[in-house]
């Protein structure tokens, strides 16, 4: 049964194959890549007589790689700017994704559920700063980074000289800002994954598929899409914030975790209702205000196009929780809140990769289309596949990913985000990435589970992961 559910997966995206005719020759504009990487002030000339000829003054070349730059060139409101938004980012695991998936599971569960974005939050940050920074943001190969930031070796700030170090794609921030941001993307990443096996995974099996998956699947990928020398990004696939690179990544990956750790005890026999919805509410509430950090912070810098990323957002994400919210309307009788808030998730995954590149009316179809898309994945898929996909991470974001990937080639203005929207393009970076992830994840799951194992005990599991795991419960 999991082998066909996995087969059919992928099947039902290989058609997009044909439609892809050749290397497009846009080129993606990773997170704090945009405006920050054309605002390179130019030199201003000398004062001459007004009858004497004036000799233009190029500006200097942009960067090719990290380096260092005078303190003084450094602007003080994108810098500003982009702390503000690397906080509303880490917001959005830590409380934000822990509260949302916490409220969702049973009570019995809820702290082993907590416990996975606050351990996934300190793995990763370790990790980045050791090497996957260097492993995602430096030239290497079209395949993967080089180790020139290995232990963030270069990355500097020093008083007295008056110079720091800075990143090409973001070259008005220090790179010590540019690096932290990109923390908050590779933390939240696979945390959402831990969403579709909630309840079941041994704590040890956790901690060591969040370290590989980090190394082996987000590194790679978000090199393929981010970096300018990627070759994805070389092929012109547009991401803006994270639609392939965090929410597919993500969400097939938690597909597969589900088919191969196996669904909850009871599962379709027994109801698993959410403990506490308040808490999920405000989780997604909190999801929501942090993602202005996600998506206009992707604009690297304090202007115009982070202006219109935060409206497109907006607008997106209340279309998709209105779409949601009238299906169900219609289908059950009543409106739930739950509904709403996983509505407003799926419109906020949606507009994530095209919104540095769309204008309102890209901003509403795609919302209207992620809120009815994401509603059958969560509901009507999972009900044919009949896997235990605990907190829908496949249907709200995979799902989610894939249309705003999908979407983001129809209605990306050349004017907006300086590339040409193409569906064979996005097809084919969705279908790369889905076999990718799909794959590897799979490969990773089986080494944990044939070294420590993955799943608890019966015993266990009935009894709950937060007596049986961490020793403590909420009473």
């Amino acid at each position: 049964m999991k082998i066909r559910i996995l087969s059919s997966l992928l099947l039902s995206f290989s058609f997009s194959l044909s439609l892809y005719s050749g290397t497009c020759n846009a080129q993606t504009e990773p997170p704090a890549a945009t405006a920050a990487a054309a605002s390179v002030t130019a030199t201003t000339a000398p004062a001459v007589a007004a009858d004497a000829p004036v000799t233009p003054v190029a500006a200097p070349p942009a960067m090719a790689k990290p380096g260092m730059i005078a303190a003084d060139k450094i602007n003080a409101g994108d810098t500003a700017w982009m702390l503000t938004s690397t906080a509303l980012v880490l917001l959005m695991t830590i409380p934000g994704l822990a509260l949302f998936y916490t409220g969702m599971v049973r009570k019995k569960n809820a702290l082993g559920t907590m416990a996975h974005s606050l351990a996934t939050t300190c793995i990763v940050t370790v990790l980045w700063v050791v090497l996957g920074y260097s492993l995602v943001f430096t030239a290497g190969s079209p395949y993967l980074g080089g180790l020139d930031r290995f232990m963030l070796h270069g990355v500097s700030f020093l008083k007295e000289a008056g110079q720091l170090s800075v990143h090409q794609l973001a070259p008005t921030i220090p790179e010590s800002v540019f690096l932290m941001f990109q923390m908050t993307f590779a933390i939240i990443t696979p945390a959402l994954i831990t969403g579709a096996f909630a309840e079941r995974m041994k704590f040890s099996a956790l901690l060591l598929f969040i370290t590989l998956w980090s190394l082996l699947v987000y590194v790679p990928v978000a090199h393929w899409v981010w970096e300018p020398a990627g070759w994805l990004a070389a092929r012109g696939v547009l991401d803006f914030a994270g639609g392939t690179v965090v929410h597919i990544n993500a969400g097939v990956s938690g597909l597969v975790a589900a088919l191969i750790v196996g669904p909850r005890l009871g599962f379709g026999k027994e109801p698993m209702p959410p403990h506490n919805l308040l808490l999920t509410a405000i989780g997604a509430s909190l999801l929501w205000v942090g993602w202005f950090g996600f998506n206009a912070g992707s604009a690297g810098a304090a202007d115009g196009r982070a202006g219109l990323a935060m409206l497109v957002t907006q607008v997106a994400t209340a279309m998709s929780a209105l779409a949601w919210m009238l299906v169900e309307w219609l289908r059950r009788g009543k409106p739930s809140v739950l509904g709403i808030v996983s509505g407003a998730v799926a419109g906020l995954v949606a507009i994530t990769p095209a919104s540095g590149f769309v204008d309102l009316t890209g901003a509403l179809a795609i919302g209207a289309v992620a809120g009815v898309a994401c509603y059958w994945g969560a509901t009507s898929l999972k009900s044919m596949g009949g896997y235990d996909d605990s907190l829908d991470v496949f249907g709200v974001h995979a799902i989610g990913g894939i249309v705003g990937a999908l979407l983001t080639g129809v209605f990306a203005l050349k004017s907006i985000g300086g590339a040409d929207g193409s569906l064979a393009t996005q097809a084919f970076g969705v279908i790369v990435t889905v076999i990718y992830s799909g794959a590897v994840t799979a490969v990773i799951l089986w080494l944990v589970k044939v070294t420590i194992g993955l799943r608890v005990t019966k015993e266990q599991e009935r009894e709950g992961l937060d007596l049986e795991l961490h020793g403590e419960h909420i009473l």
